[in-house]
């Protein structure tokens, strides 16, 4: 059986196994990756990323037709071994890990273009680690119903699109924040076709302080389950409850996970308002795993 040399990593506590495959070499089934994931017989992880060169598999074509200088590719699955879009934390701990081992180099002020299934993303290092430009975002997700164990009754979502689909609802205090039981999957009525990572999010009082907006925010992820973070699904929650607060709601905010805290950004571009996130990325361990 072959050896794989990985390498734990995190960022606010969304943990992923990463491992070096340049040159497109291996090809691991479903079944190998939700293994690899699995936090009682394998590693362990909210998923597992795969360092390729965009060059050596065909979804980098379109990334290197997009961004010729997007040289690597995060191949990403979730724990249950299905392929997803992006993934927020995922991406800034994939750049550490890359610069870690020698594959990639980011100064100070320089950027770094990742390709991922949702298109190429720009990083740059700051000071609380590293800062992804995630896209263009949109809103067009509808408004599903949201019944979720242990909250009374069903709740109005906001669908938001940040290359992942994500369903957000608003809660109305910390308790019933806590009460959700996300072990189970929430339901989604109507079910998007791809499914949907689901924010629950409650606003600080005050909800603006110093200029910044402040939530906090529990997810459930698709093909992972409840997760301690999700970098795209807290962008989607800050965007979500500025849609709600209306007029004069702050372009910053501070949204705080159960693994941590993280920064959304607000800002216009030639092609659209952009969302940019910013939080750590810290790597744990490496080791060796026969699969």
């Amino acid at each position: 059986m072959p050896e794989l040399h990985f390498t734990k990593g995190q960022g606010t506590g969304n943990d992923f196994v990463f491992f070096a495959d340049p040159d497109g070499e291996i090809d691991l089934t479903t079944a190998q990756l939700a293994a690899i994931a699995d936090r009682h017989f394998g590693v362990g992880g909210d998923g597992v990323i795969r360092a390729v060169r965009s060059k050596n598999l065909p979804e980098g074509a379109a990334a290197l037709a997009e961004d010729e200088s997007a040289e690597w590719f995060m191949d990403y699955h979730n724990a249950d071994g299905s392929p997803s879009e992006m993934c927020g934390n995922g991406i800034r701990v994939y750049a550490k890990y890359l610069i870690e081992n020698g594959l990639a180099k980011l100064g100070d002020g320089e950027t770094l273009a990742i390709g991922t299934r949702g298109g190429v993303r720009d990083l740059q290092r700051n000071a609380s680690g590293f800062q992804v430009d995630l896209g263009r975002w949109s809103l067009d997700g509808g408004e599903p119903l949201v019944r979720a164990k242990n909250l009374q009754v069903a709740r109005p979502g906001l669908g938001i699109t940040i290359a992942n689909p994500h369903v957000v609802v608003a809660l109305s205090s910390d308790d019933e924040l806590e009460a959700a039981d996300l072990s189970f999957i929430p339901v989604l009525d109507p079910e998007p076709p791809l499914g949907a990572n689901i924010e629950f999010v409650v606003p600080a009082d005050p909800l603006v302080k110093d200029g910044i907006g402040r939530i906090r925010m529990r997810v459930h992820e698709r093909g992972s389950g409840e997760t301690l973070s999700c970098g795209t699904g807290a962008a989607a929650a800050a965007l979500a409850t500025r849609y709600w607060a209306g007029a004069g709601a702050p372009n910053q905010w501070r949204v705080e996970v159960p693994g941590g805290s993280l920064g959304v950004r607000m800002w216009a571009a030639e092609d659209g308002e952009h969302v940019s996130l910013s939080g750590p990325a810290d790597l744990v361990f490496e080791g060796e795993l026969t699969i």
